[in-house]
């Protein structure tokens, strides 16, 4: 489990790639501001107040692609529970300190995520002229 990246993967790059080629600009592994220091999410569109996390299929139990290793069933199945209700919170979390959070599964078409995250971005900043 030390091996596991924490940021920088490949799905993430992608997608991060795909953000920058549709002209939004953001940071990486980074705090939002009014929420716990220690929450750090994977893209973060400060000005439209997006928070994106990449998740991988198999730590964040994807409903597509999620499995239990064979051996040590219970301890992997408390492991991912745990790593669920975290990510639940952090969403609950950003959400009352007025953040937006998108999720995109390792497996979706980063062109695909990023489109919809520019989508968000576009309204929401739409919203804030208004």
């Amino acid at each position: 489990m030390r091996k596991t990246g924490r940021r920088d993967t490949q799905p993430e790059l992608k997608l991060r790639r795909a953000l920058h080629r549709r002209g939004l600009r953001f940071l990486v592994d980074a705090s939002p501001r009014g929420t716990n220091r220690r929450r750090r999410v994977d893209i973060l569109l400060r000005g439209t107040r997006i928070a994106v996390f990449v998740d991988g299929c198999f730590w964040h139990s994807c409903p597509v692609h999620a499995h239990l290793p064979k051996s040590n069933r219970d301890w992997w199945r408390r492991k991912l529970a745990g790593v669920v209700l975290r990510d639940r919170d952090a969403d609950a979390e950003l959400t009352a300190a007025g953040w937006l959070v998108v999720r995109v599964w390792e497996h979706e078409d980063p062109d695909v995520a990023a489109d919809r995250i520019a989508q968000l971005a576009r309204e929401r900043r739409g919203h804030r002229r208004s």
